[in-house]
């Protein structure tokens, strides 16, 4: 389902994975996020969604919990994750737009989405979302691109770049690609129902020329060493945060059905390979193990 007031950044048939990834020099990156989400993640949980999970470049950083649910709105992506991972039961594919999540209310115990955010036209309404399903406490990581990073800074200073980095906005530089500022994003988390506890900046080394000529493994090392800066004030181009969710709603309901509707929010029922409303109003199809909620099957 998706709405077409707020268009959704489609990966469906792309080269994400070798085009920007694999073979691409971005070695540094991968494993400076990886190190960021390893100091604000709790190691283990029974329930984890991975949003925008996209080919599961992440979500094997996750093996400590029960469950995983790898969702991405491109099912080519998720196809390529499904080959990467693996189809054990532990791994649960979902096919569905970020703006209508079809996880029943608090039926997460902890929540991640890295690289997604910045694809976003309505930030608020994807963190109600994203709150709506985690339990009371649950912990969510965000990842999103800093508005005001050191490179931001210095072009507009110079007069080459016609937004300010300090101006709280977000800004769309390309169409479906926005920057943020940390306090427009904190605050937003914040009116969605978190509390934001940490936040690492990370990638401040992102520069081809150091790639280029420093090993990548001193590179992280020295990443590690500057990410704790965020907590006092990040320029870096990539933000890590660790957020609460806030208050006793929704009830925790790991027990509970994992699904539901997406017209009506009731439970869905399980036919064959076809997810049912169980009040009638639709009903999603399930291919070769991967829940498809990005269209609607005929009632």
């Amino acid at each position: 389902m998706n709405d077409t007031s707020r268009p959704v950044c489609d990966y469906e048939g792309s080269g994400y994975r070798t085009d920007f990834w694999e073979g691409q020099g971005r070695e540094y990156e991968d494993l400076a996020e990886r190190a960021a989400l390893r100091r604000l993640l709790p190691p283990a949980g029974r329930r984890i969604v991975h949003l925008g999970a996209g080919f599961g470049r992440m979500t094997n950083e996750l093996g400590g919990y029960d469950q995983v649910i790898v969702l991405d709105y491109s099912r080519t992506m998720l196809r390529e994750a499904q080959a990467l991972l693996g189809t054990d039961d532990r791994y649960v594919y979902v096919a569905a737009d970020i703006f209508h999540l079809p996880l029943a209310d608090g039926s997460c115990d902890a929540a991640l989405m890295e690289r997604v955010i910045h694809h976003l036209a309505d930030v608020p309404a994807a963190l109600r979302q994203i709150r709506a399903v985690l339990a009371p406490g649950a912990p969510f990581v965000l990842e999103y691109a800093n508005k005001r990073n050191l490179k931001a800074i210095v072009r507009h200073a110079l007069g080459r770049q016609d937004w300010d980095p300090f101006d709280q906005e977000p800004v769309e530089f390309v169409a479906l690609n926005f920057d943020f500022h940390p306090d427009y994003m904190e605050r937003c988390l914040h009116e969605a129902g978190f509390e934001t506890e940490r936040r690492l900046a990370v990638s401040y080394l992102r520069l081809a020329l150091l790639k280029q000529r420093v090993p990548v493994g001193l590179l992280v090392a020295l990443d590690r060493l500057l990410q704790p800066s965020g907590k006092w004030g990040a320029y870096s181009p990539s933000v890590f945060t660790l957020n609460r969710a806030e208050g006793d709603t929704p009830p925790a309901a790991l027990d509970g059905p994992l699904f539901k509707c997406l017209t009506c929010g009731g439970p869905l029922r399980r036919e064959d390979d076809t997810l049912v409303c169980a009040r009638g109003c639709g009903r999603w199809a399930i291919r070769d193990g991967l829940y498809d909620f990005k269209e609607a099957l005929p009632v």
